[in-house]
């Protein structure tokens, strides 16, 4: 199958499960009103993104079952997919917010969409709820019911404390780049991103195709938590380095007062003056104050570094890939599946 054709046979399963949450919320007594409010915010913020976290569940499903993947695998490991893109529209919703963002998925930002406004933090909390009720309508008789409900749970726990971290380190409108490093940013990214993006997509393959041995959870997120990472620091250096008609957007990260790793790993090798320039202009709202960081990036050899960095994680996971015991730990194409989609990448 085409990308395009993997694609639309996942939407079909979102078509069925928006028709049972929709049918569940009418079934309580709901006014129509209501109804129709609920379904609309399921359809404006789930299944508007790339899809990539609920599609590298069935992706990996699919191979950790190779010829014994049914067509019933497909539709409990896209249900659990989806699962994942609730998961993300309830943290995107929650985030515009919090960031007074203005678009998102190239639409306005949900609550800033007619007569939304505050009632989107309801409706955050409503499409967090929406997968817990999924779960119980379709895996309460499967003996790993209650690890899915507690991996939810988890990683959306530790994915409120990245987010807690990366609020409180870098407001926009509160520029201290001492509050920033390297440190800090890795701490951001494992919480805010690698869990819930890279982990739980995986670990919840392994509990459908019945992978219980604890190596195999250990291994997984001895891999995938790097390799978010990466993931991360090459957004974060693609935001400032690729060119905007590659990227599909103008980079923001500078005039935004992101907790960058290209800031910290500017500070971390700038001279005295070249710091006295990025405290100056970093995180303001000023073309030219963006120019003049971006010539620090440039001066400090960025672009050299990041290469650098780029040809050592990948030959770091690549390493740790080759070295699984697949009777116990998983297949390796699980890894190199999720390291194809990233390694090289320019948007």
């Amino acid at each position: 199958m085409s990308k395009q054709e993997l694609r639309e046979k996942f939407n079909d399963v979102y078509k069925l499960i928006r028709e049972e949450l929709v049918a569940h919320i009418r079934a309580q007594g709901m006014p129509e009103d209501a109804v129709e409010w609920y379904a609309r915010n399921l359809d404006y913020n789930t299944p508007g993104g790339k899809l990539n976290r609920g599609l590298s569940v069935v992706d990996s499903a699919k191979i950790l079952l190779g010829d014994k993947f049914t067509d019933e695998h497909y539709k409990q490991a896209a249900i659990l997919g989806w699962c994942v893109e609730l998961l993300q529209a309830f943290f995107l919703v929650s985030d515009d917010i919090m960031d007074s963002s203005i678009t998102r998925r190239g639409q306005p930002c949900w609550y800033r969409t007619p007569n939304v406004g505050m009632i989107a933090i309801n409706d955050a909390f409503m499409l967090e709820a929406a997968i817990y009720h999924l779960l119980k309508v379709h895996f309460k008789p499967q003996p790993y019911y209650v690890e899915l409900l507690e991996l939810f749970h988890e990683t959306t726990h530790q994915t409120e404390m990245g987010q807690l971290i990366d609020l409180i380190t870098a407001p926009e409108d509160h520029v201290d780049l001492n509050r920033f490093s390297l440190k800090k940013h890795a701490l951001i990214v494992q919480y805010k991103t690698s869990y819930y993006s890279f982990y739980l997509p995986v670990a919840l393959a392994f509990h459908l195709c019945g992978l219980t041995s604890p190596k195999a959870f250990e291994t997984a997120l001895e891999i995938l938590l790097p390799l978010g990472e990466y993931f991360q620091i090459q957004d974060d250096y693609l935001d400032y380095h690729a060119p905007p008609e590659v990227l599909g957007k103008v980079g923001t990260d500078i005039l935004d007062n992101k907790c960058s790793w290209c800031i910290n790993k500017a500070l971390e090798i700038a001279t005295p003056a070249q710091r006295a320039i990025l405290d100056a202009n970093y995180g303001r709202k000023d073309a030219e104050c963006e120019r003049k960081v971006k010539a620090v990036y440039e001066e400090i050899g960025l672009p050299k570094i990041y290469q650098q960095y780029e040809a050592d994680v990948t030959s770091k996971i690549r390493k740790a890939i080759d070295g699984i015991d697949e009777r116990t730990q998983g297949k390796r194409e699980v890894y190199l599946s999720f390291l194809s989609k990233i390694e090289g990448r320019t948007k």
